[in-house]
C-alpha cells in the first residue's frame, strides 16, 4: 500500500458519516519507556442528539467531547491494519459506542498511513502488542472517563494485521517461518532477512484484562502449537477473496486450529477491505483498492450486518452492566 492512497484513506474516511451520534473525542497516550506517544480517538456513550464535528476542512457527524453516558462501561480497544489509521472502523466503533461500550482506536507508530518506518521489519509485530497494552494500560489508569469504565471487561477488535496483533495480545505466539508465501528466498523485505537469520523478538505476556476478541481476517502466522494457550471467546470473520497477504485458506487454518471453535463467519463474495468502513464518494474516487469491492457485494449493507454481530457478540461476553 503506497503512501499517498494511505494518506487519502486516513484524512478522507473522515468525510463518511458517522452512523450515529456517538460521543467522539481524541486522546494522545503519552510516550514512555516502551514507546512513543499513541495517537487516536475514544467513541463512548452519549445523550446528546446528534450534531457535526468540525474537523477543518471535514465535517463529520457525532458529539465532540459529549459527557461518557453510563457507569461500568466496557471498554473495546481497536487495532487497524497495516498502514491504516484509528479512523478506518469508524462506524462499527460508532454502532459500539450507541450500544453502551467505549471504544478505543489509536494509529500504530510506524505502521500507519502518515509512517511506515517499521511496516517491513519484525519490530512492527512486537511493538504492535504492546502499543495495545499501553491503551489499555492508559485508557484504564489515566484517562478522564475512567471512572465510568468496567476494568474487568475488555474486549479487543482487530482488522488484517490488526487481527495479528489481537491474536498476539490474547496469547497466541506467532512462528513467522510459516509465511513463506510472502517471504520468497530472493526477497528484500527487511522482516524476511530477520526471519531467515532467526532474529525475532520475544512478544509481551498475554494481557489477562481482554476477555473477548473480534478478529476479522487477520494476517495469520499461526499454527496449532502457537495458538495453544488462547482461551478467551473469539469472533472470527473471513473474506471469501482475501488481500492484502491474506489468505481465505490461512484463515480457515486458523479457525481449525484454535483451540476453542470461535464463532465463525464468512464474508461472501467479499475482498479483504471489505471490512473497512464503507467508503464516501471522494474516498472511492482517491483510493478505489480500497474501496472498490466485487461485482454485488453491497458494503453499506454488509456492514449494518457485520456491526450488529460484533456488538451483539461483545454485548455476550462483555455485557454492559445497568
Amino acid at each position: 500500500m503506497n503512501l499517498p492512497r494511505l494518506f487519502s484513506f486516513g484524512t478522507l474516511c473522515l468525510s463518511a458519516t458517522l452512523a450515529q451520534a456517538a460521543g467522539f473525542s481524541f486522546i494522545e497516550v503519552p510516550a514512555d519507556s516502551n514507546g512513543p506517544a499513541l495517537r487516536g480517538a475514544v467513541w463512548s456513550p452519549c445523550e446528546a442528539p446528534a450534531g457535526k464535528i468540525a474537523l477543518d476542512p471535514l465535517v463529520i457527524a457525532g458529539v465532540k467531547d459529549c459527557p461518557v453516558a453510563g457507569t461500568n462501561l466496557p471498554l473495546v480497544v481497536v487495532s487497524h491494519g497495516t498502514g491504516g489509521s484509528f479512523l478506518g472502523h469508524h462506524d462499527t466503533d460508532a454502532a459500539l459506542a450507541d450500544a453502551g461500550f467505549v471504544v478505543a482506536a489509536i494509529s500504530h507508530p510506524g505502521d500507519n498511513f502518515q509512517d511506515l518506518s517499521r511496516q517491513g521489519y519484525l519490530s512492527a509485530f512486537k511493538t504492535r502488542p504492546e502499543d495495545m497494552k499501553r491503551l489499555v494500560d492508559y485508557m484504564l489508569g489515566a484517562w478522564p472517563g475512567r471512572a465510568r469504565l468496567d476494568a474487568e471487561g475488555v474486549g479487543f477488535f482487530g482488522f488484517s494485521r490488526g487481527g495479528y496483533t489481537g491474536l498476539a495480545a490474547i496469547g497466541a505466539v506467532p512462528n513467522y517461518k510459516l509465511r513463506e508465501d510472502l517471504c520468497p528466498p530472493d526477497s528484500k523485505v527487511p522482516l524476511c532477512g530477520e526471519i531467515r537469520r532467526n532474529e525475532m523478538q520475544p512478544l509481551p505476556r498475554r494481557d489477562p484484562r481482554i476477555k473477548a476478541a473480534v478478529i476479522a481476517d487477520p494476517l495469520s502466522a499461526f499454527d496449532a502449537k502457537g495458538l495453544k494457550d488462547v482461551s478467551v471467546p473469539i469472533q472470527l470473520w473471513g473474506s471469501a477473496y482475501g488481500g492484502d497477504g491474506v489468505l481465505p485458506h490461512h484463515v480457515e487454518e486458523l479457525r481449525r486450529d484454535l483451540p476453542i471453535a470461535p464463532e465463525w463467519h464468512l464474508a461472501a463474495n467479499a475482498g479483504h477491505f471489505a471490512f473497512l468502513a464503507p467508503c464516501s464518494p471522494v474516498l472511492a474516487k482517491n483510493a478505489p483498492e480500497i474501496c472498490t469491492d466485487a461485482p454485488g457485494f453491497n458494503r453499506v449493507a454488509f456492514h449494518a450486518d457485520f456491526d450488529a454481530k460484533v456488538v451483539g457478540f461483545f454485548k455476550q461476553h462483555l455485557a454492559p452492566k445497568p
